[in-house]
């Protein structure tokens, strides 16, 4: 089996297709879409803070020492880890303008704790191209292999920071599963259930920041 951080890059090889009908692992997220002096989106930070099963997973993969706790050279082991393994994933953070998806680059480091038998990371993301505050202008953080659940809280768990949004409105867009089926009705398939990594159909159910100006 690979490290616990691993999974979270959706190795959905590693265990028996129907125990993918549901996330094992659940996380609570944070994310802010920062605006720079220029007028365009200068960086989207995220923090992540895993469920106890997952956080002690990791521990019992990266306590190389086996003192029970992750060490400074530790945690830094974990945050390399998820940086290789997410980059084809785009670290689960989605963007887009007027529609059209919008790269993020690499972050320089994930910078991991743990804090209260939990694990906590936390990121930078930038746009790869630049993005002018006009339009409609969405962010979004989820598991495009529906084997880790990204939930964030509350609607204050998804902002905006900086002066240059104080011309934009934006809302917390929590996307109904129930309206969801029915609107899609036509386009799921067997290959959503058996072989979610098929498919982007959870982009469909994931909440998101809507931001327009």
């Amino acid at each position: 089996m690979k490290p616990a951080p691993l999974l979270l890059a959706g190795a959905a090889w590693l265990l028996p297709a129907a125990a993918f009908a549901h996330p094992h692992i659940f996380a609570e997220a944070r994310l802010e879409v920062v605006a720079g002096e220029d007028g365009t989106v200068s960086e989207m930070r995220n923090v992540w803070r895993f469920d106890e099963m997952f956080s002690s997973s990791v521990v019992l993969d990266f306590d190389k020492n086996g003192n029970l706790q992750l060490d400074p050279d530790e945690l830094a082991e974990v945050g390399q880890t998820v940086l290789e393994s997410l980059e084809e994933f785009s670290y689960y953070t989605t963007v887009s303008e007027d529609g059209k998806d919008v790269k993020v680059t690499k972050p320089s480091a994930i910078n991991v704790d743990f804090k209260d038998g939990q694990l906590l990371m936390f990121f930078s993301l930038k746009p790869a191209q630049a993005m002018p505050l006009k339009g409609k202008l969405t962010f979004g953080v989820y598991d495009p292999t529906m084997y880790a659940s990204m939930d964030f809280p509350t609607d204050e768990s998804m902002v905006v920071i900086g002066d240059k949004f104080a011309s934009c409105k934006h809302q917390v867009v929590r996307p109904d599963p129930d309206e969801v089926l029915a609107q899609n009705e036509g386009t799921l398939t067997d290959a959503f259930w058996n072989d979610p990594t098929g498919t982007d159909m959870s982009k469909l159910f994931a909440t998101r920041l809507e931001v327009t100006c």
